[in-house]
């Protein structure tokens, strides 16, 4: 019996020490491999910048010359602008929700049991900022509709920010003090 628990424990810690360590991932461009992103493009305000609680359909349009990213609503007139220097991290996001098809399907007798198999993937932007107005950090929220144009939306975001790439998000490093 003592003879199987060490041949055991032998056999593990062999195993163990064959294990390679993997190299850590190299940074990658942000821009490397996505279609550009267009000037403008239309999004769902979903809530996260102060004093803009209601939810609201509208176009995101990147402001190169101001450095900004502007949310336009259905009117095409500024709800608000988040400068590219205020923006602290980027990421997307996404949801498998049940769609509304399926809610409906899943109240049908003996259909019901595949409405909970039709979802829908939903997509949403998230960018935290340091306001500068306000001297507060937020968090924004967009719907974008699909994943190349959240893939193009995140890579020129985080050129023009001079964001880091830190897996599928991009952040603003601390600027780190010196002292003497």
């Amino acid at each position: 019996m003592k003879f199987v628990t060490v041949l055991i424990l032998m056999m593990i810690s062999a195993a163990a020490s064959l294990a390679q360590v993997r190299p850590v991932e190299t940074d990658k461009s942000p821009t490397a491999s996505v279609r550009p992103a267009p000037e403008s493009f239309t999004a769902k305000y979903e809530g996260g910048m102060f004093g803009y609680s209601k939810k609201e359909e509208g176009t995101l349009k990147f402001d190169d010359g101001n450095e900004r990213l502007v949310f336009l609503g259905k009117d095409q007139k500024e709800r608000f602008a988040i400068p590219y220097k205020a923006m602290l991290v980027i990421f997307p996001q996404s949801q498998s929700v049940q769609s509304t098809t399926g809610k409906v399907v899943s109240v049908i007798p003996y259909a019901g049991l595949l409405g909970g198999f039709i979802k829908e993937k939903r997509r949403y932007l998230i960018i935290n900022f340091d306001d500068p107005d306000v001297d507060a950090k937020g968090m924004v929220n967009f719907k974008l509709d699909d994943k190349d144009l959240l893939d193009s939306v995140l890579a020129k975001l985080a050129n023009e920010a001079e964001l880091k790439p830190r897996g599928e998000a991009y952040y603003r490093p601390k600027s780190v003090k010196i002292e003497d």
